[in-house]
This record gives structure tokens, sequence and C-alpha cells, in this order.
């Protein structure tokens, strides 16, 4: 049955005995287990004084203790907010200004490299060791000793407490989350997705792909990420499903889990399954468990998507979604295989899912015939009710048609979606999205850099890659090399210049403006 509220499904699962909710490496969670687990937090939480409505933020890999985090937040009606766990001092400290958390729970390592270091922490610091709920501590990913979190509390302190909180009924009009998308400015933008919305689009995905209860899903998408939120711990909670967690992406470990766990169905970018594929341990039956392989987050080349049928015999099928749709609002039914356009040889993104209108309208604004190129318009249950903080921000984008995407495409006559290009510069590197300003604040941090735009170009492997074209100011000699690291220790792994190439000057318009599109078509 669908459910209006991520608790209300997590509740019905847990009253059956045993049924098993987390797998992480060699130990088993049930649902009874983490129930219990999340009331102790919860209460815990209660007694600092996390109240409802506040924020609680989730700094954390693909570990139990995000799961544990989110339903104790849900069940005093606080606001989880999920944090990349690759986002570094710099966008922290933006983030956190902006949604003030009252209350933290984040990795040990990230305590000691990151949290540490902010000029303002949320008043109740909660940290937890990745090898907690484990034991095996594969080398592939625990490569170093866990930090000590000195002076937080520790996750496991609170767990062995027995503890039950105050806790408030779930509505449908809770926040689930506020989930971090970037503006156009690069300053983060934090859509606030209500659990109707997130159970919709979970629902949803149930019913047409034919998911089935109690079938094991593989936690390949990062939990921070509205693929892993709705895709992996919504669906898996309406489902009474196993969620099966590796902490994070590593292809080996991956493939191992899937054999181990015996996964059935799995959503996350192309480039895994291209890593997994290009594996030394990869196998012809290394996919035979699995019976729904479905990719987001970034185009899907045909190639791979042949290149895969034919060494797994497994068909990789489309979805697409926004953080502000919570998730695929498009996608390719099971029985049904991805139409290619003749024209430009893209393949499609799929079709509507249940309560979907896609509208297509031109630059002025009017709505466009079947089959014409425009923007993408969506109208759900399924949609965000706005950016936190941010009223100009949220009315441009929901307008009274609906959501406006940044991405043009169209529809062909049998309802098939297709994207064409991006409206503006937004950068889709491996499924994040990267801001061409977020890269050029911090390359303008260097004192040697004059001018500096961000581009995306092809990349085999990562769908496109972050290249950065740069001018310096007289008198100092830099070398590309020194550029990219000096952006790799400010910012997420993903979004740092991979290129980085050396101009006398940038091409400009007769204002002044830094013409990015002139650099792309060069």
């Amino acid at each position: 049955m669908p459910f209006d509220h991520a608790l209300t499904a997590f509740r019905a699962a847990a009253r059956e005995p045993g049924l098993i909710a987390l797998t992480y490496f060699d130990r088993t969670i049930d649902y009874g287990a983490l129930d219990t687990a999340s009331d102790a937090l919860a209460a815990w939480l209660q007694e600092k004084g996390l109240q409802q409505g506040d924020r609680l933020a989730l700094y954390l890999q693909n570990t139990p203790a995000f799961v544990i985090g989110l339903l104790a937040g849900w069940k005093l009606g606080a606001v989880p907010v999920p944090i990349n766990p690759m986002n570094r001092q710099r966008e922290l400290t933006m983030m956190f200004a902006d949604c003030t958390p009252a209350a933290l729970l984040c990795l040990d390592t990230l305590y000691d490299e990151v949290v540490q270091t902010l000029p303002e922490k949320p008043a109740t610091v909660i940290t937890t060791a990745a090898s907690q709920f484990q034991s095996r501590n594969d080398a592939r990913l625990f490569s170093s000793d866990p930090g000590e979190g000195a002076g937080t509390a520790k996750l496991t302190d609170i767990l062995a407490g027995s503890r039950l909180a105050s806790q408030r009924a779930a509505e449908p009009g809770d926040v689930a989350f506020i989930v971090y998308t970037s503006g156009t400015t690069g300053a983060p933008k934090g859509a606030i997705n209500t659990q109707a919305a997130a159970m919709h689009s979970a629902n949803a995905m149930c019913s047409v792909l034919g998911l089935r209860p109690r079938e094991a899903i593989l936690g390949i998408a990062p939990l921070f990420h509205i693929t892993g939120l709705v895709c992996q711990i919504l669906t898996s909670f309406a489902l009474g499903a196993p969620l099966i967690l590796s902490y994070r992406f590593e292809p080996g470990v991956m493939l191992d889990a899937i054999r181990e766990h015996r996964a059935s169905f799995a959503i996350g970018a192309i480039t895994a399954y291209v890593a997994m594929m290009n594996n030394r341990d990869a196998k012809p039956d290394s996919f035979d468990t699995m019976r729904l392989v479905y990719s987001g987050g970034a185009p899907v080349p045909a190639g791979v998507v042949d290149q895969f049928a034919a060494r797994f015999g497994k068909i990789i099928r489309n979805g697409f979604g926004m953080t502000e749709t919570n998730a695929p609002v498009i996608i390719t039914p099971p029985g049904e295989a991805s139409r290619v356009d003749p024209v430009s040889n893209a393949l499609s993104i799929g079709k509507a899912m249940p309560g979907l209108t896609i509208a297509v309208i031109g630059e002025d604004g009017e709505t466009l015939p079947g089959g014409e190129v425009g923007e993408l318009v969506f109208a759900s249950p399924s949609l965000t009710s706005g950016y936190w903080n941010k009223p100009a921000e949220t009315a441009a984008a929901l307008t009274p048609a609906g959501l406006r995407s940044g991405d043009v495409g169209f529809v062909d006559a049998d309802g098939w979606v297709f994207l064409i290009d991006r409206k503006k510069d937004m950068i889709s590197a491996s499924g994040y999205k990267v801001w061409p300003r977020d890269v050029e604040d911090v390359l303008y941090m260097h004192p040697g850099v004059r001018e500096a735009a961000v581009i995306g170009v092809p990349d085999e492997y990562r769908g496109e890659t972050v290249k950065a074209v740069v001018s310096l100011k007289d008198g100092y000699d830099v070398q590309p090399a020194e550029l990219t690291a000096f952006c790799r220790e400010r910012m997420a792994a993903y979004k740092y210049p991979r290129l980085v190439e050396i101009v006398d000057d940038l091409p400009k318009t007769p204002t002044g403006k830094i013409m990015r599109r002139m650099l792309r078509d060069a």
C-alpha cells in the first residue's frame, strides 16, 4: 500500500520480527534493532534540547548511522540535512550559516579533518566511526585508523542506553529533509522536500518498476544525494526490504556486495556501472542476482548500455530526476528499451511517472507543441515546496505551470522524453552538479589569478569534466598543476578542475562579461 510518511512505512516493516533492514559488510540490522537505535538517539537529542523544526545535519558516508540519524530526526519532528562528505570547510561554513543546524552527526574522521576547523559549530556534535556496525574493515575502503572526535558525544555510547523519546505523530506535511543543490551563483540552495512529496516518488518507483517486498536494494548511490534518500532508503522502507550499504562506492567492494547479499535492484550514476564493468574482479555472472539495473544523474551513452548488456546480460535503463523533484519523475519502464533519437543519437531518459505533467516552453514562456525543443517544466505531487531562506529563487523556479527544470529537451509522440542540452552552464561530472561560479570563486582566491572561467568538457568516463581557463596577473608564473592542487585543497573532489588552461586573455562581451560559450565552442 502507498505510504504518505517514511516513518509510517518504517513502522509497518518494524512490526515484523527479524525483518532485515540494513546490511553493512558482515553485519545485518533488523527493523526492530533499527527502531530501538533510532529511539535511543532521538531520546538523547531530545534531552539535549532538539525540538520540532530544528535542523539535524548528517555528515556521513553510507553507514547505518546515517539511517539511524534520519529516523531519529523524524521521530522528533526535526529536519534532517544531509551533507556531502566530500565537502570541506568553506562549503560547510556556507551551508551551516544557511540552515543553522542545532545538532550534527558526523564521521569521526570528518570531525577531525573539517568540523574542528569551522569558525562556528552546532551546539551538539555526535561522532561515529566507519568501523561501527561491522568488523570486516575491508582494506579497500578503510586504510587508516579512525579519528578520535575529541570532545564530542559518541554514537556508540548513546546507543548503549535504552531510551524512548516523546515522539510526535507523523504528518504528511512534515519536512523529510533539506537537500542542498547549487544555485546559478554557486551559493548553496536547500530544497525543502516534504514527506508526502518524497514518499510519492518512492511509491511511484515501487509501482512503475514492479519492485517486490523483501528484495534487496543495492546502496550504490550516496545517501546524502536525493537518489540515495528516496530510491534507496524510502523505497526500502516502503517495501520492507534490506538496503545494502558499503560505506562508499568502490567497484570491487560493490561487486562483492551484490554477490554476498544478492542485490536485486540498483539505481546509480552511469560512471559507477562503467567502473564495475572495467573492474578486474567483474565476471559474466556478477550481476546475475540483479533483476533491475537503472541509472540517473548523468547522460547514459547508448554504447555503454550495449557494452554492459554484452558483458553481463543486463540492460541499464534510464531515469531522470532532480533534487527538487525528489528523484525520478521520468523513467524507462522495465519491459521497454529506451528509445534512441535518430537525429542526435541521444538515449531517451524515459517516460513520465504517475502524477507528472510535462510542459515544454519556449524562450518567451509559451507552451510548445509536441516534438519541439524547449525548457522542460514539471508539475507533480513530488515537487519541492521551495528553497530554504530563498523566496526569490523559490518564486523563479516554482511557477504556476510547475518547476522550471533548466533542462532543454522534447517529448515525442509516444511520450518518450529526450534531453538535448542544459539551459545554463551547469556541469554534470559523474552525476554531481558543479556550478562554474563555485569553482571560479576558489580560483580567484589564488594570488596569481587575474581572470577565470570554468566550463564542462566531454569526458568518456565522467560524462563531463571540469576545465578552468585562467589568465594570470603580471609578474606571476603559475603552472596548471598548482591551480589544480590549490582548488583540490579547498573543495569537494568532484568539483576541482581536472584540466587547467592558462591564456593571455579571456573572451568577453563589450560590457566586460566573460563569455563561457566561446570557450566551450573553441
